[in-house]
């Protein structure tokens, strides 16, 4: 089997309510999203999709994403798709870095790998395992009534699992934190996740002023090292999200003993090939994971809920579903929110196709016409 055609589509994700991070610092009304199909000369076609958080969460912007599929097009023609560690390794060699452009163009071999195999995604990732993926809510940051209305409108969906975005300043955290856990019900989960907004010196302050909530608290600064200062000086679990980009900064983790509980995000790390060793990783490590995207359409998080399934359950402690805030997701199928669970499909490969009617012309195609 060999990649023929490459096609690409630019999609606006329209936000079902303005989102905030980082204490309000940043905000967000809409996502842009690149999707990405490989076509091949065995007629089936496998579907990947890149979706930053904006262009101020991360260094990773969809501008960026298209002009990288530009640049790899060329490498990656006439490779055949299901052998996913060499086609990675050519991206690598004709793109060093930019781990963020080749997670769209890797999931679409994984798709195709799985379809090929007549299996789900999940089984060529290590086999679907027990039980359901848990599911978490995300919710913007806010003064405390407003971020109780947020969770309400995520407890009616279902969700007794809540990520809840702080990080204003030290007394209004600490205001947040204690009023938001006296709400939380005896089978509900609560994370805050601070997106590095702490410096250590109020990091440090804060989780000692709140160390009897004994919340999961993610991210709290910008950088490894600023979080080991955090982490001999708070009694707190704490997760490391924005901070682990490649397996060397899991091996620093590890080493440090920086946290129970790492954010992994497919989009960031560079894709599912890379994920699924940060994965095996964390396992020997003992570390907990959630595992999920930095945004999209129902394709890019069905992708990680078929990673998040072939995880052992200990080891998986929430992943997040993007769509359940859009208000346009042109994809069919897919993984879907049940009363706060979600399994992977049993579909060959990732079982979630675009409507390409709904995208329309593609802006981009690569390969004979």
């Amino acid at each position: 089997m060999k990649i023929t055609r490459i096609n690409v589509w630019a999609l606006e994700l329209p936000l079902s309510r303005p989102y905030s991070l980082a204490g309000g610092r940043f905000h967000f009304d809409h996502l842009d999203s690149t999707l990405v199909r490989l076509d091949t000369d065995e007629g089936i076609s496998g579907w990947g999709e890149g979706c930053p958080w904006g262009s101020t969460y991360l260094p990773a912007f969809a501008g960026g994403i298209r002009a990288g599929v530009a640049e790899l097009a060329p490498v990656i023609l006439g490779m055949d798709p299901c052998r996913t560690e060499v086609v990675y390794r050519a991206m690598n060699s004709a793109l060093p870095g930019h781990p963020y452009i080749k997670s769209a163009i890797d999931m679409a071999c994984w798709d195709l790998a799985a379809i090929c195999a007549g299996r789900p995604l999940c089984d060529l990732l290590g086999g679907r395992t027990a039980g359901r993926v848990r599911l978490h809510s995300s919710i913007p940051s806010g003064t405390p009534a407003e971020i109780m209305h947020e969770i309400e409108i995520a407890r009616e969906l279902g969700y007794t699992f809540h990520s809840v975005k702080i990080g204003a300043d030290v007394a209004a955290d600490i205001e947040r934190m204690r009023f938001v856990d006296e709400q939380m019900a005896a089978d509900e989960e609560l994370t805050f996740d601070c997106n590095r907004s702490w410096l250590p010196a109020e990091a440090i302050t804060v989780l000692n002023a709140t160390r009897e909530l004994n919340r999961v608290v993610e991210q709290p600064c910008d950088t490894i090292e600023q979080h080991l200062q955090v982490r001999r000086n708070v009694s707190q679990p704490l997760a490391i999200d924005e901070s682990l980009k490649t397996m060397n900064d899991l091996l620093r983790i590890i080493e440090t003993g920086a946290c129970e509980v790492v954010g992994m995000k497919l989009t960031r790390v560079g894709g599912l090939s890379i994920a699924r060793k940060i994965r095996d990783l964390c396992i020997e490590a003992g570390i907990q994971m959630n595992i999920e995207d930095t945004g999209g359409t129902t394709l890019q998080a069905t992708a990680a809920v078929h990673l998040a399934h072939a995880t052992p359950e200990p080891f998986r402690r929430a992943t997040w579903l993007c769509f359940d805030k859009l208000t346009r997701n042109p994809v069919e199928a897919g993984a879907v929110n049940i009363d706060g669970w979600s399994v992977a499909p049993e579909l060959p490969g990732i079982g979630a196709v675009p409507d390409v009617d709904a995208l329309g012309e593609p802006i981009a195609v690569y390969g004979p016409s």
